[in-house]
């Protein structure tokens, strides 16, 4: 017995363009846990619109009951089929589908009618205001399952293998400069010894002017004598000179 049919939640986004055909594009993501691939998953895809349909066997070990999704769609305006592209994981479809007509206004909506559709929302991941269109599409387009792709920038992370760049750790081998302290392979008795000498010597400078200054104190000395000598005669003289007039 078939499970009653629940349809999928369904998440869009859009980009436009004037001039570039590459850029009037749908992006449409259709969600399904365990989405098995086909012939269990199908989809029919028209100019018109698409009709989606997929069962999903019951999976204890996810807590994932067993569960029939199907949904029909008729597109706001007309898509390129052939220009759309389609890729699958376990647990989305993602498409992105070339707009037929090339045009700078957006799509009011998805769908064809205007209703409202409680499984079909905005992906706010992937939207941007007609007026802030980038023009590059590689990077949202990444994220509809390409991306994992990108998981091999993980191999960068090889980039581990130019570990020998760690040999640059090797610098701490300056550390070897303080190899430079080597110059206590000097003998430090013998440096003290030096300096010592060097003291000494210069104790010896302050003998030297010791003796210069004794020097001048001896001279000074004997010529004291001398001028006490000098005013002794002139006294003497003097006291001739007094008896004389007497």
């Amino acid at each position: 017995m078939t499970p009653q049919s629940t349809a999928p939640e369904i998440i869009w986004a859009q980009r436009s363009s004037a001039d570039s055909e590459d850029q009037c594009v749908v992006m449409v993501t259709i969600n399904v846990p365990n989405l098995p691939l086909a012939p269990q998953t199908k989809l029919d895809l028209k100019p018109t619109g698409f009709e989606f349909e997929a069962h999903v066997p019951a999976d204890s070990t996810k807590g994932i009951e067993e569960k029939h999704y199907a949904f029909k769609l008729d597109f706001f305006e007309e898509i390129d089929v052939e220009n759309s592209k389609q890729s699958q994981t376990d647990k989305s479809l993602y498409l992105v589908l070339r707009k037929k007509e090339k045009k700078l206004e957006y799509w009011p909506r998805l769908s064809k009618e205007k209703i409202r559709l409680h499984n079909v929302k905005t992906d706010f991941d992937k939207w941007v205001d007609e007026d802030e269109q980038s023009g590059d599409l590689d990077d949202v387009m990444g994220g509809m399952g390409g991306m994992g792709g990108m998981g091999g920038m993980g191999d960068m992370m090889g980039m581990g293998d130019m570990g020998g760049m760690g040999g640059m750790g090797g610098m701490g081998g300056m550390g070897g400069m303080g190899g430079m302290g080597g110059m206590g392979g000097m003998d430090i008795q013998e440096m003290l010894k030096n300096m010592g000498g060097a003291g000494s010597g210069m104790g010896d400078f302050d003998s030297a002017e010791d003796e210069e200054d004794s020097d001048d104190e001896a001279q000074a000395g004997e010529a004291a004598p001398a001028e006490t000598s000098t005013a002794e005669n002139a006294k003497s003289k003097s006291a001739k000179d007094i008896e004389s007039i007497d």
